[in-house]
């Protein structure tokens, strides 16, 4: 499943910038009605190539790009998706497909074989082929905390991305116990995403003086730190 390209801001801030910005966001937009008590928790499994071509590219800020993932939510293995991220000309767009915990498990394991004939699902049979031929393989778990906000007009969602922490045991994906480090001194991330427009109403919401939009990744900072 595909996603629209979407426009992206990100801003590194502080605690006390969360708070002003936190209370701003509670007055104008509504919860996510997935979360739990606001919150999810997040492990993602990132992939790469021997040559670390995600990662250089998101380095050097190549303008086309992409990189694969297995992501699930608050320890909750039932509900588990592969997930490939596009870049192009600073826009994103994600595509999707459902995973079981025996799937997940095998392609950390490294056993792929059976994702050739995975009919339904063309991400699989993508990912077969770039691990198969181009050597694509799990690099790094990151962990992190999510405080999402939604504001329906112009399908924005606004999100505080913090705890960041790494583990390079990626065979131990699924493990609720596979230790994880701090991600060196990563920053909270503030991350804003639209579609068409981005209402005047957000933008004063998000507004901090002296933060500017950055280029900051949690896949590249934990394969720093992990």
């Amino acid at each position: 499943m595909a996603s629209l390209y979407r426009h992206e801001w990100k801003h590194e801030l502080n605690w006390s910038d969360v708070i002003t910005i936190r209370r701003r966001l509670q007055a104008v937009t509504e919860p996510d009605p997935h979360a739990t008590d606001g919150k999810y928790e997040i492990r993602s499994l990132y992939f790469d190539n021997p040559k670390d071509k995600a990662l250089r590219e998101k380095l050097d800020g190549v303008n086309m790009r992409e990189k694969f993932r297995i992501r699930y939510y608050n320890g909750d293995i039932s509900f588990i998706r592969l997930e490939k991220k596009c870049k192009r000309n600073g826009l994103g767009s994600k595509f999707d497909a459902p995973l079981s915990a025996a799937e997940a498990q095998a392609i950390a394991d490294g056993d792929i074989e059976w994702m050739r004939d995975a009919a339904g699902r063309p991400l699989l049979q993508e990912l077969y082929c770039k691990m198969r031929y181009q050597g694509l393989a799990p690099k790094v778990i990151v962990d992190y905390t999510r405080e999402p906000f939604i504001y329906r007009p112009g399908n924005v969602r606004v999100t505080f991305d913090y705890n960041i922490r790494t583990g390079l045991s990626c065979t131990d994906f699924l493990n609720p116990d596979c230790p994880t480090i701090p991600a060196g001194d990563a920053p909270i991330l503030l991350e804003v995403k639209w579609d068409e427009y981005l209402p005047d109403i957000i933008k004063d919401c998000v507004r901090v003086p002296g933060r500017r939009v950055t280029s900051f990744s949690k896949y590249a900072q934990c394969r720093i730190y992990g």
